[in-house]
């Protein structure tokens, strides 16, 4: 049985990393590609090489050349500048867009019946950049946000409820938290406590309003506090997130992450991509799961929606 063709664009810290995870979770033959030359081939080579002491079978390449990728089941786009001290997602805007309409281009050129997730900031405006570039349909192009912005959520939530709960402490483990998350990939990122559980137990009866209202700041701020620390984005986390979107895709599990897709009625939000909690399997977003929201949850996405309009009407101005 053929294996699946994974191609991911930029071989730096997100790209190299979300190759690895790949390969180690063998979901398929791996075209690491860059513009640099020697790093993807560098990288893809030293990868292949920690095959026989992980026990895994992926093929990885590395290359500057498009035509290598071509016919590629699922694409992930990870080139892009990073976010550097000081610097906001938006700050990104221009420069990313040049680099992701030209990638986007080649997509559709090498591998015009693949999936593509996007990686690179400002996200929800490079989802649907790609879109509008690619003409791909819309389930076939989602972004990776809100599978990294439920981890750092549930991260702080078990570290957290560890210190306030000495009989949590004992048995609480990340697994145990199902968060779900919605809006832009951005500091108006919509948590949704009412819907975020522990055990199926909700974190609104183990956790006051003023210490959730905390862990939420906490979870906006969290890459930036990342890139303020190393001088640079973050990328093992990142690289778990659209590790984790392309194993539901590529294996058709069916499985509910939270993920920029696109809704037209849905949430009511009109033919836009946003961060919403979706069903991904072979055809890519199967399902966007509409939850009942409550006013306070509405007002929020809709805010966390404008700013998305604003964004996707700047990358208009500059294609």
């Amino acid at each position: 049985m053929a294996k699946d063709k994974i191609t991911i664009v930029g071989a730096g810290n997100v790209g190299a990393t979300t190759a690895h995870i790949a390969a180690t979770r063998q979901l398929g033959d791996i075209v690491l590609l860059d513009i640099v030359q020697g790093l993807a081939e560098g990288k893809a080579l030293d990868i292949a090489q920690a095959g026989p002491l992980q026990l895994y079978d992926s093929n990885a390449i590395g290359t500057t050349d498009w035509q290598k990728t071509a016919d590629s089941n699922l694409v992930i786009v990870t080139s892009g500048l990073p976010r550097k001290p000081g610097m906001s997602r938006d700050d990104l805007l221009t420069n990313n867009v040049r680099i992701v309409k030209d990638v986007s281009q080649k997509i559709a050129k090498y591998s015009p019946d693949s999936i593509v997730i996007v990686v690179c900031n400002p996200l929800d405006a490079m989802v649907y950049l790609t879109a509008k570039v690619t003409g791909f349909a819309k389930n076939r192009i989602m972004g990776m946000a809100g599978a990294l912005d439920s981890a750092r959520f549930s991260y702080f939530l078990a570290k957290e409820l560890g210190r306030h709960s000495a009989e949590l402490s004992r048995s609480l483990s990340v697994k145990d938290i199902k968060c779900l998350l919605m809006g832009s990939h951005g500091d108006d990122m919509v948590p949704l406590p009412r819907f975020t559980s522990v055990n199926e137990k909700p974190i609104t009866e183990l956790l006051d309003e003023k210490k959730i209202a905390e862990l939420i700041e906490k979870t906006r701020k969290g890459g930036i506090e990342i890139v303020n620390l190393l001088g640079y984005s973050a990328y093992y986390a990142p690289a778990a997130g659209v590790a984790k979107m392309a194993e539901a895709i590529l294996k058709d599990t069916n499985e509910l992450i939270c993920c920029c897709a696109y809704c037209e009625s849905q949430y009511n939000v009109g033919g836009h991509f946003v961060g919403v909690p979706a069903v991904l399997g072979k055809n890519g977003v199967e399902k966007i799961i509409e939850l009942d929201l409550n006013n306070s949850e509405k007002a929020e996405f809709q805010k966390s929606l404008d700013h998305i309009k604003q964004l996707t009407s700047q990358v208009d101005k500059l294609l």
